[in-house]
């Protein structure tokens, strides 16, 4: 019998909830039933985490990657010894724990691409943070992207019923119509056929949401469609790609529709989240797609608010976790 993988999970911000809720993972759900987790973090971090929630969960720090060292009773870190309990306030923004957080992320990309580790799973960091360690990136995607040099990627949500891919993700409102692009929406079709067979299905049935209210309306409610949406949609089923639409947004993702399709793309953050969240919030997971790694993720910030309460919910964690460690890297 086949171990289990290797699944690296970074710690996101220290001041976050990010130790809390794999604390929380770990005693809950037993991330060893799926695969052989290994933290990527603080040690002193995670275990003053553990006191201050009452557990007696065993933690211990390594320095070395080996199959034979994981236990069922035992939580592995991969101590990077980069920050201490007395050098960030739980609950508050700091370059300190933005740079911890980086640096998490950087070895679990190296593991990752020196096949140490199957797949990588990423608990929240916060941006603000990233931005005052020195670190000018609006995520986790742009950041794993330019670590992988991947040239074409997208972000992915899963949750409940629904998987989908955005076109455009973190920017202001007043960006995202110049960035829907004929080449753009191409790139994300091709990329989200090609990456579905990550989940075993090689023939996807892909929506394409509209950007405009009423898919445009002929052009009355903006030109999107007829320029850049369609044009991109039609070359895509030229190659063969089973895409249909572009689909008015205000009916695609009530479960009667959106059930008929294995996929939705969607052409910015909101319109896209927001269906995932109320179908699945808690329970939903980030997947990053073009990249030559596994990466999944969590549904939710760093949650500053509640950091350090014990009121931290760890079931998107847990569910990036098995998907992680059942999922194919691309090419698949």
């Amino acid at each position: 019998m086949e171990p289990l993988p290797i699944v690296a999970i970074t710690m996101g911000d220290p001041a976050g909830i990010g130790p809390e809720i794999i604390i929380k993972g770990w005693q809950e759900e037993r991330f060893g039933r799926e695969c052989q987790p290994l933290v990527i973090g603080d040690l002193k971090i995670l275990q003053e985490t553990a006191r201050s929630l009452g557990t007696n969960v065993r933690i211990e720090g390594i320095t070395r990657i080996d199959a034979s060292i994981f236990s069922p009773d035992r939580l592995l870190v991969f101590d990077l010894d980069n920050i201490a309990p007395t050098d960030i306030k739980v609950g508050k923004i700091s370059a300190a724990s933005g740079r911890a957080a980086a640096e998490y992320i950087f070895k679990g990309v190296e593991l990752a691409l020196a096949k140490k580790v199957h797949g990588i799973v990423t608990a929240p960091i916060n941006k603000e943070a990233l931005n005052l360690a020195g670190y000018p990136y609006p995520g986790h995607t742009e950041l794993l992207a330019e670590l992988t040099d991947a040239q074409d990627y997208a972000m992915m949500m899963i949750g409940g019923q629904l998987r989908i891919v955005l076109v455009t993700t973190h920017l202001p409102l007043r960006e995202v119509c110049p960035k829907i692009t004929y080449n753009q929406v191409l790139k994300t079709i091709n990329l989200t056929h090609r990456a579905m067979e990550c989940f075993n299905i090689p023939r996807p049935k892909i929506a394409l949401a509209a950007l405009n209210p009423h898919a445009g309306e002929g052009g009355l409610f903006g030109t999107e469609e007829k320029q850049c949406l369609i044009p991109a949609m039609e070359e895509a089923q030229k190659t063969g790609i089973g895409i249909t639409g572009p689909y008015p947004a205000d009916t695609l993702f009530q479960p009667s529709r959106s059930q008929n399709f294995d996929v939705i793309i969607a052409m910015y953050h909101d319109q896209g989240l927001i269906p995932v969240k109320m179908a699945a919030f808690g329970r939903a997971v980030n997947v990053t797609l073009g990249l030559p790694i596994v990466r999944t993720s969590v549904d939710h910030g760093t949650a500053y608010d509640i950091a350090g309460k014990g009121l931290a919910n760890p079931g998107s964690l847990i569910e990036a976790v098995k998907l992680a460690a059942h999922m194919k890297p691309l090419p698949c």
